[in-house]
């Protein structure tokens, strides 16, 4: 689908002025409201896969509506506030405040070509920032799990506000609910835990967002993204510590990191709060052990869908293999 043109207008509002970045599933654009003139707003555009059954894309469609619902009713600072949504055609659309300002990954990648480290003072005020924007998010009822936390969707502003953007996965928690969002993704690997993926191995709730908010600090702190939560799995001594890469932080400062990035949630911080209070914190609970592997049942669910995976590409090289062979 052809992307929106400058000075396209939608909904007879919203004058379109530039394309300000691209994802999977649609675009999001630099608009003015005509209505209040000197209004910059983002336009977020949400495409639908022509390919999929019919079915799918109606529940897409209301699943976006439903969503769109949820987020327009927050209110906090740290959050862009949605002010509008509609629908053209075979397209979604939210309208959001604009953020100014460069995005947390920008800044991380500036410093890195410097050779340099983020400071760890201007980190954590961030982290504080974040902390409240999830911590407001997850006191929903029921909790909104935004589902997509990393650097790049954490923009800070001229004044030295942190907005957490890009709602593009939000999804409120259900009890008893699997989390399997065919339509829009399932987050960036990097920064995913285990149980987001889908299937049988788990369900997304509160602590899905500290891992993701954790492994966003590990990178913003050490300019190395952590290894992903699947590789992990297979090497579970794999992830070294912040520290290691970064001996200007304090010890505790990387304890809490790798605390919340433990890989099954009930070893994580259960809280945002609680996560908080690790980072800024005396020390870390007495009682805590850092776990970096899986409980043996956990192992077994998720070592199954390894096995599928290298069953099937053991096939597809047998079928190339013969086919070589009659050729």
């Amino acid at each position: 689908m052809k992307p929106l043109s400058k000075n396209q207008i939608l909904k007879e509002r919203y004058t379109i002025l530039r394309i300000i970045g691209r994802g999977g599933m649609g675009s999001i654009y630099l608009a003015e409201d005509i209505r209040l003139p000197g209004r910059q707003c983002a336009v977020k555009e949400v495409q639908q896969d022509q390919n999929i059954p019919e079915d799918i894309r109606k529940q897409a469609h209301e699943q976006f509506y439903r969503e769109a619902s949820v987020l327009a009713r927050l209110d906090h600072p740290n959050l862009p506030k949605v002010s509008d949504f509609f629908s053209i055609d075979e397209c979604d659309y939210l309208v959001m405040d604009f953020v100014p300002g460069d995005d947390l990954k920008t800044l991380m990648d500036r410093a890195r070509r410097k050779g340099e480290f983020l400071n760890q003072k201007d980190v954590l005020s961030w982290a504080s920032q974040l902390s409240d924007a999830l911590g407001y998010l997850h006191d929903q009822s029921p909790p909104v799990i935004h589902r997509d936390i990393k650097p790049s969707n954490l923009k800070l502003t001229p004044s030295g506000l942190v907005k957490l953007v890009d709602f593009g996965l939000v999804k409120q928690m259900a009890p008893d609910e699997m989390t399997v969002t065919v339509i829009q993704g399932r987050g960036t690997a990097l920064y995913t835990p285990l149980e987001q993926y889908g299937g049988d191995t788990g369900h997304t709730d509160v602590r899905s967002d500290i891992y993701a908010f954790s492994a966003t600090l590990y990178h913003l702190f050490t300019n190395h993204p952590p290894m992903d939560a699947k590789q992990r799995f297979l090497q579970p001594e794999g992830l070294s510590p912040p520290k290691s890469i970064n001996h200007a932080i304090d010890n505790k400062v990387s304890e809490a990191i790798m605390w919340a990035l433990s890989l099954h949630p009930d070893d994580r911080p259960q809280d945002v709060g609680e996560f908080k209070n690790a980072l800024f914190g005396s020390a870390l609970p007495a009682t805590l052990r850092i776990q970096q592997t899986l409980p043996s049942e956990y192992q077994a669910i998720f070592q199954s869908k390894i096995d599928r995976a290298l069953i099937g590409g053991a096939m597809i090289l047998l079928l190339l293999s013969t086919l070589a062979t009659i050729r």
